[in-house]
This record gives C-alpha cells, sequence and structure tokens, in this order.
C-alpha cells in the first residue's frame, strides 16, 4: 500500500472524528438539522467555483447518471450526516463514535446481500468481534445489559446511520458515475442539501432552540464545511476506489481513538474501562478481517 493510500484511509476517521465531538458540544446551540444543511451548503460555496463548470460540461453524464447520483446525495450526504447530529443530542460523542465502529458489520451484509460480495472467514470474525467490542460500550461493560439490550434514541440514530452509509459505500464501488472526484462532491452536495432543506425548515419552526451565530457557532461551521465535508470525501472516494469498499470500513472504526482523545480534551468526557475493552475488540477485529487470505496474491491496483 503506498503511503498517499494509507492517507486517504487515515484523514477520514480523524476529520469525523472532529466533526462527532464539535457535533456533540453544539448540542443546545446549533440544532442537529441547521448543522447538517449549512454544513453542506457552506462545502458547496468553497468548492462551487471550481467544479460548476466542468460539471456543465458533463451535463450529459450527469443526465445519464442521475439515479445514481440521487442516492448517492440522499443517501451520503442527506441521511447519514443529519442523523449522525440527531444522535449526538441524546448520545455522547464517544459512544457515537465507537457504534459507529459496527460499520464494517453493515458494510460486510450489505455487500454479501446486495452487491454479491465474496466475504472471508476473517472478515466475518472480524466483524463480529468489532460488533462485540460495540455491544460492550453500549452497555458499558456489564454482560447482564448487554443481555437485555435496551437502546437509546441517540443509538438508534447513528446505527441507521451507519446502515445507510453502508449503502453509500457499496453504491460508490459498484455504481459510481464516471465524474471527477471534486465534481462528483458537488453533486452530491446539491442533492444532499436539498433534500436536507425542508426538514431544516421544519426544524426552524418547531424547535425552539435557534441557529445562534456567534463566534463559536461560525468556526464549528467552518470546520465542518471544510474537513469532514470536502476532504474527508474526497479522501474516502479516492480509498474506496484503490482499495474497495471493505478496507475503508474497517479503517472508520479509527475514529474512536481520535475521538476519545479529543472527547477528553475538550468535552471532559471520561475513558473508562469499559471504553478501552471495547476498543480493543473493535481493533483486534480491524487486525483479523485485514489479513490476507492464504494463496491470495495482492495486485499491483490494491497496492496502489
Amino acid at each position: 500500500m503506498r503511503p498517499t493510500t494509507l492517507l486517504y484511509l487515515l484523514l477520514p476517521p480523524l476529520f469525523w472524528a472532529g466533526n462527532i465531538v464539535l457535533g456533540r458540544a453544539m448540542v443546545g446551540h446549533i440544532p442537529p438539522l441547521a448543522l447538517s444543511f449549512w454544513r453542506w451548503v457552506i462545502a458547496f460555496a468553497v468548492i462551487a467555483p471550481f467544479t460548476l463548470r466542468p460539471l456543465w460540461a458533463q451535463r450529459a453524464t450527469l443526465r445519464a447518471h442521475w439515479r445514481d447520483l440521487l442516492l448517492l446525495g440522499v443517501v451520503g450526504i442527506g441521511i447519514y450526516n443529519s442523523f449522525q447530529y440527531l444522535a449526538l443530542q441524546t448520545s455522547s460523542a464517544l459512544n457515537v463514535t465507537l457504534i459507529v465502529a459496527s460499520g464494517p458489520v453493515f458494510t460486510l451484509i450489505t455487500g454479501a446481500l446486495f452487491f454479491h460480495s465474496r466475504v472471508t472467514r476473517g472478515q466475518v470474525a472480524g466483524a463480529v468481534l468489532s460488533l462485540f467490542g460495540v455491544l460492550w460500550v453500549v452497555a458499558h461493560g456489564d454482560v447482564g445489559k448487554i443481555l437485555a439490550l435496551r437502546l437509546t434514541p441517540g443509538d438508534g440514530y447513528i446505527l441507521f446511520a451507519i446502515a445507510t452509509w453502508s449503502i453509500y459505500t457499496w453504491w460508490l464501488r459498484t455504481r459510481r458515475p464516471p465524474l471527477a472526484a471534486a465534481p462528483l462532491l458537488t453533486t452530491q452536495m446539491i442533492i444532499g442539501a436539498l433534500a436536507i432543506l425542508p426538514f431544516y425548515l421544519a426544524e426552524r419552526q418547531f424547535n425552539p432552540v435557534p441557529l445562534q451565530l456567534d463566534e463559536r457557532t461560525l468556526w464549528t461551521l467552518a470546520y465542518v464545511g471544510l474537513l469532514p465535508s470536502l476532504a474527508a470525501y474526497f479522501c474516502w472516494d479516492r480509498a474506496v476506489a484503490r482499495t474497495g469498499a471493505n478496507l475503508p470500513a474497517y479503517f472508520v472504526n479509527l475514529t474512536p481513538v481520535f475521538a476519545a482523545g479529543l472527547a477528553h480534551v475538550f468535552l471532559g468526557e471520561a475513558i473508562a474501562l469499559y471504553h478501552l475493552g471495547g476498543a480493543a475488540l473493535i481493533f483486534f477485529g480491524i487486525v483479523i478481517a485485514m489479513r490476507k487470505p492464504p494463496g491470495v496474491t495482492v495486485t499491483r491496483e490494491a497496492q496502489r
């Protein structure tokens, strides 16, 4: 694996960890759908001057692949991010990031059921271990709670978001429209923001907490509009293109490592023994899942 490919795999979880910590820190300050909507409006404003002309030149491609673009924009931009911010209203930043680590389970299941993906025993074992790590965190390390597990609304929201992300990842791998990364992301931003808009307007009407445009809000919007949006999605697109859909899903499990440090420093969230135990199971699962089956040769494409 080339260093650039490794960088593409590492940067998204780092930026997304910061996004989750900020999303939790801004609870009560920025409504969740307002944060989701303005995040993509800002990202679009930054990237549009560089990509609108190439998009117009490729309008025939846009028309030919509008169904794929619609799904990618609604699922990957609209649904996933909105439900993540909704989850943070009732779940801690560390809990959300550790539950996100169940992503490989959803990715494997989605690939096997709907995209004819071959699943190895190592991938299944790794996914199961990661899932047990997630359950251990959600149950606060209590086996009795695992047997009688009850999800909080935030836990349910983030699990639904992860399921939609697995669909997004596989669709990006198997049905990716023939567009360069930046124009493709721009199209998804437009579709995703439009999908969020009616729900954001409803939130403005019924949510008693208004959007507070102060310095804290502006810095938050600047971060979420640039790094977890533009930079992370570009890196994710490149990582999926180079390595396939499964491997990047396991690297998402690094998000809790970055988020734990950030949440501890900036939010004062304690790191308990059950967090460490769950993280150990999750990352041991990564190691098992990434092992090459005997007799399999790594191609040059995979090495890129």
